[in-house]
């Protein structure tokens, strides 16, 4: 049983992986704990958010799957961040569980050159330095020259719930015990993390009645470029509040909390607290917020997202039915925490192969991440990256200018993860104005279309898009609004200044009150064909033209920075004028440029002037030679 590739785990990042490499080509295994749990959505089941959209889009412009899966399955979608500046604003979708995993499942059985497998991998084998495929539990052997592992929380994954506790990789599926020992004999550095889910609730017993109504957005916005429209009927989530008695209730069983006891030992993510952390961290807060979010259509489960707890099963069941609404509720689904193993991410390179193994690529969880849109994109970049080093090329390294999934894989393999698991947000990105969901598919759609995983279309509709925005701006500049009592009472509406005599309708879509979609109702000629992307994209180049340029030119220095690679014979030791201290952390991440040193912790400037003499003098010696 001999492939190419080899990809281990079936969650978002297994998903992205394995179709990246067969859809590239290559011959495609993927062995995952349960066949019947491809896809599944252990925490929230939404897909998106403020940074994670954008890295939605980013995955769909390359070529991914995450994109098309949400649209075909979502049951409620908005855009949040509208009143915000476009760089912020992005979709979020909440999905059907069942049928999100359904989808998923029969899009991997139906792709060419890849095939699906039940198994249990306990063993990697490695043979200098170099991996030549994976052994299960039962002794089955397959052979790759190269394996990505996408193992999510199942590494050594132990469920907490009150003081009780199990080995699980998430709540009823076994959790793997052998491959986290394995990695740390091959020499990786294994560390422990948590993270948590609510418990889910019985629809037919919530007062609705009693509760907040949350719409979706009308029309739905898609998150695939590739999508047309989305026709599916939408259901509506809720609102509800934490009270004074809640809060009352969780202090009274903080005692039986395995964070609160000292069982759990490993972080959380800090953005993202289990219930009993927020009242506890934040006593002054008489209430905290509760969407009560549908799990899908055809079932009565329901996820009440802000509602995390790893509480014993009675004072989650006293809480539940202390908030409004939720008096007479019953608990389908217990909440709990789990601890995990990962492996620190600083062991990789770029293209998200280890440093220690070659042929050995991680994605997901297992870098320390938290979220199905991390995982997805770091799936992608990785299963790509395998099947193009089984055809000898170069990989694929997406730099922090052009996409969030390279300010991502740049903060992990440089930075590392801080203590706790990473989540990406907009205010990672240093040229997060350049980096906006609507241009995603402008910038990285000729990567994917090159790498064979979008057809020809995905170029001209980038083409196509390119040529309505400008045709728009050129009309803009060339239309005029005439002053009239509907038009200054639309700009009085919005807090705009009126206006006296006839302005071109260019200038005022510069005004920050102004929204494209408003300006529109008052240009002569009616609203035009742009669609909700191509509107952002105009808005956008109008409103912030001077910040785009002034990024732009801070991109062409930060350029010339990443162009300087670190050769691999560089002795940072012996650098003359490097600290020990500086030099010893060169060492272990060993980083791939002058740019990506420079952004390492403790990693000052002067050292980079340093490092960029040493190099230079060292290449003029060879030249000269």
């Amino acid at each position: 049983m001999n492939y190419d590739v080899i990809v281990v785990g079936a969650g978002h990042a297994g998903i992205e992986a394995s179709l990246a490499a067969a859809r590239i080509g290559a011959s495609t295994l993927m062995l995952t704990l349960n066949l019947d749990h491809i896809g599944q959505m252990s925490c929230n089941p939404a897909i998106g958010g403020i940074g994670k959209g954008h890295l939605v889009r980013e995955i769909d412009a390359l070529g991914g799957e995450m994109g098309l899966a949400i649209d075909e399955t979502g049951i409620q979608f908005r855009f949040l961040n509208t009143r915000k500046g476009p760089a912020v604003r992005a979709r979020r979708a909440q999905a059907d569980k069942a049928a999100y995993r359904t989808r998923s499942k029969r899009v991997l059985e139906q792709t060419p050159n890849l095939q699906i497998r039940q198994a249990s991998v306990e063993r990697l084998i490695v043979e200098d330095g170099t991996v030549r495929g994976v052994e299960s539990q039962i002794g089955e052997i397959f052979a790759a020259p190269a394996v990505v592992l996408t193992t999510g929380t199942f590494l050594k994954g132990l469920v907490h719930i009150g003081l009780k506790n199990y080995s699980a990789g998430r709540a009823g599926d076994f959790a793997a015990m052998g491959l986290s020992p394995h990695l740390a004999q091959l020499g990786f550095r294994i560390g422990r993390l948590k993270t948590g889910t609510c418990p889910r609730l019985d629809s037919r017993t919530i007062e609705y009645s009693a509760l907040e109504i949350q719409p979706g957005d009308h029309p739905p916005p898609p998150f695939s470029f590739r999508t047309r429209a989305i026709t599916q009927p939408q259901l509506p989530c809720h609102l509800t509040y934490t009270n004074a008695r809640t809060h009352e209730i969780i202090h009274g069983g903080i005692d039986r909390s395995p964070m609160y006891s000292g069982v759990i030992q490993s972080k959380g993510p800090r953005y993202c607290p289990s219930v009993e952390d927020k009242v506890m961290r934040f006593q002054d807060k008489t209430r905290h917020q509760i969407f009560l979010e549908p799990e899908g259509r055809d079932t009565v489960e329901v996820y009440p997202n802000g509602l995390s707890t790893s509480l014993p099963l009675d004072v989650q069941l006293a809480m539940v039915r202390s908030i409004e609404g939720l008096e007479r509720a019953e608990i389908m689904r217990p909440g709990y925490a789990i601890e995990y193993d990962f492996s620190d991410p600083t062991q990789l390179m770029p293209s998200l192969e280890t440093k220690l193994v070659s042929g050995l690529f991680f994605a997901g969880q297992i870098n320390g991440t938290t979220g199905y849109e991390e995982a997805g994109a770091q799936g992608l970049i990785a299963g790509i990256n395998a099947a193009l080093q089984c055809r000898r090329e170069p990989p694929l390294i997406l730099r922090r200018d052009e996409a969030y999934i390279g300010v991502m894989i740049d903060d992990l393999v440089t930075r590392g993860i801080g203590g706790e698991p990473y989540r990406m947000f907009t205010s990672r990105a240093e040229y997060r104005l350049l980096l906006r969901e609507d241009n995603a598919d402008r910038r990285l759609s000729p990567i994917g279309a090159r790498l064979g995983l979008l057809d020809a279309s995905a170029v001209e509709r980038v083409r196509a898009k390119t040529e309505a925005v400008r045709a728009e701006i050129e009309r803009l500049k060339s239309a005029v609004v005439q002053p009239s009592d509907a038009v200054n009472a639309m700009l009085a509406e919005r807090g705009a200044t009126p206006i006296s005599q006839a302005v071109k309708a260019i200038e005022l879509l510069k005004r920050p009150e102004l929204t494209y979609q408003a300006l529109i109702t008052i240009v002569e000629g009616g609203p035009s064909a742009l669609n909700l992307d191509e509107a952002a994209e105009l808005e956008t180049e109008v409103k912030y033209d001077g910040y785009v340029r002034r990024q732009a030119e801070t991109v062409e220095r930060f350029k010339r920075l990443e162009d300087t690679a670190i050769p691999d014979w560089l002795d940072f030791s012996g650098v003359t004028g490097l600290s020990t201290e500086v030099s010893e952390r060169l060492t272990r991440i060993r980083p791939s440029s002058l740019g990506q040193a420079a952004r390492m912790p403790g990693i000052t400037p002067a050292a980079i002037s340093l490092l960029a003499v040493h190099i230079k003098g060292r290449r003029s010696s060879s030249a000269t030679v």
